[in-house]
């Protein structure tokens, strides 16, 4: 069983930075011929000699085993609950397992929103598998934008590109997370250094303080709590404090002064360039536009 559609996007499409090309969704039994007819021109490949891509492709393995190839990964196996992705330009072939067959989502998109997470490197050709087992929000993303790519409604390509952020951001995000709490000690400890932080925004306590209640080296916390959460505790600390000063500037009468020293700032000067970097505006400019 298949269901697919294929997508036209206009030159209006194209602004938005990322476009779709193609939904679809498949049941494979044991020994079916793949890859599958009804394809558009492009797609259709034979298995041993694979295809170059000119857009991104994002495949999810919902039940069954598979075998993915590209120039830089030979005979992977694909399984249950793996996400892989499709790179343009990139050669590849993929299948089924001949024992399993498998049921699949696919979603074909391009853009420079994309590229850019490439270029940054979040995503990578070196890296097109991710593991995030059955999840019923991604599978759920993926029903809605083949329902949409039916329905084909007005801006449906804005629509499905929401969807395909939702996924990668999705994807990049329970992989990671399944990685981390394989150590559910960790995992708990930085939860509670992330509490505690946030609890005490206007007091002194330094990130040296919370390491020690943890019982661990500051070293040690440090690195263990940027592996978690991608940023360093002290900066954790200081755009919590940052945010809360947003807040107190919009909703009380207090002087910049004294948010500075409330938040535990060394001095307002210093919190006033703190919050001008971070936000782009001095306090009295975001106080000047909020509060009449």
């Amino acid at each position: 069983m298949q269901r697919s559609r294929y997508l036209v996007a206009n030159e209006r499409d194209l602004l938005w930075g990322l476009t779709i090309s193609t939904v679809g969704y498949e049941e494979l039994e044991p020994g079916d011929p793949y890859p599958t007819l009804g394809h558009a021109d492009g797609y259709y490949f034979k298995l041993d000699e694979g295809r170059v891509l000119n857009e991104y492709q994002l495949l999810y393995v919902l039940e069954g085993e598979g075998v993915l190839s590209t120039n830089r990964q030979k005979e992977v196996v694909l399984h249950e609950g793996d996400l892989f992705l499709l790179f343009p330009g990139e050669w590849h072939t993929y299948h089924p397992g001949d024992k399993t067959g498998w049921k699949s989502y696919w979603i074909g998109f391009r853009g420079k929103n994309m590229d850019d997470r490439v270029s940054a490197g979040f995503l990578s050709p070196d890296k097109p598998i991710y593991h995030v087992g059955f999840s019923t929000a991604v599978v759920g993303l993926y029903d809605s934008a083949l329902n949409a790519a039916f329905e084909e409604k007005a801006y449906t390509n804005q629509l499905l590109a929401g969807i395909v952020n939702h996924l990668l951001g999705l994807m990049y995000s329970l992989e990671r997370n399944i990685v981390l709490s394989k150590n559910q000690m960790h995992v708990n400890m930085i939860r509670r250094a992330q509490l505690r932080v946030r609890e005490a925004l206007e007091s002194s306590l330094t990130i040296q303080e919370v390491a020690e209640e943890l019982g661990m080296s500051y070293s040690n916390f440090r690195k263990l709590f940027k592996e978690y959460t991608g940023i360093s505790p002290a900066v954790y600390q200081q755009d919590l404090r940052l945010q809360r000063a947003k807040e107190l500037l919009t909703t009380t009468n207090m002087s910049i002064k004294e948010i500075a020293y409330q938040l535990n700032f060394d001095s307002p000067d210093y919190f006033s360039a703190k919050f001008k970097a971070k936000t782009g505006r001095k306090p009295s400019e975001m106080r000047n536009v909020v509060v009449k």
